[in-house]
């Protein structure tokens, strides 16, 4: 398996955090943002979009880190990774759909103009932070993941960009509970960090 990859991202890293806890074997490609290789016809071929991360499990080309988590639960993560309960993959979905809007539009755009210098609209951005973390804090008060008792693709969908956030300059120190849930993450036997995260533990 391959693994298109952009070291600062924290979609990317959602896939190798993924890959890492189901031991899985493959080897990592680092796109060149300074040729943009990204947009490179060879690339394009793997992923329209001109986005990373990118799989290619053996001819299989999967894009989107959260298609990417869905597809390596099933085909090769098992019962924790992927239930059969239609009530836990509703709940997955849900935190799945979040990772992709509020935090994407909240954290992850706040890190991407003060980290990265992008223009934005901090105060929008600010405000879909402000409201995402009261949620999951409260979410997150009396259980230790995000979705049943144990570690899902929902935690990894949301982890990096909480981790990543106060390269966004957003505070978690008021979020006792996200802070908690972070270090439980921080924590796990094959979790693996990457540059900008401040471990909790």
């Amino acid at each position: 398996m391959i693994l298109y990859n952009i070291p600062l991202s924290g979609n990317c890293h959602k896939v190798r955090l993924m890959l890492r806890f189901l031991g899985l074997d493959y080897q990592i490609y680092d796109l060149d943002l300074g040729t943009t290789e990204q947009l490179s016809e060879d690339f394009l071929k793997l992923n329209p979009f001109g986005q990373a991360p990118a799989i290619n499990d053996q001819g299989v080309v999967v894009r989107d880190s959260h298609a990417i988590l869905v597809y390596l639960a099933k085909k090769y993560g098992g019962e924790q990774w992927w239930s059969e309960d239609p009530i836990l993959l509703a709940e997955i979905t849900s935190w799945l759909s979040t990772a992709a809007n509020e935090l994407q539009n909240g954290p992850a755009r706040l890190r991407l103009h003060h980290k990265m210098g992008r223009p934005i609209d901090v105060k929008h951005a600010t405000d879909t932070t402000t409201k995402l973390l009261n949620i999951i804090d409260r979410h997150l008060a009396n259980r230790q993941w995000l979705v049943a008792d144990k570690l899902s693709i929902a935690d990894i969908a949301i982890y990096p960009y909480l981790a990543l956030a106060h390269e966004g300059q957003v505070n978690l120190s008021h979020y006792q509970n996200i802070s908690a849930w972070l270090a439980r993450f921080e924590s796990l036997p094959d979790y693996v960090s990457m540059p900008g995260i401040n471990l909790q533990i």
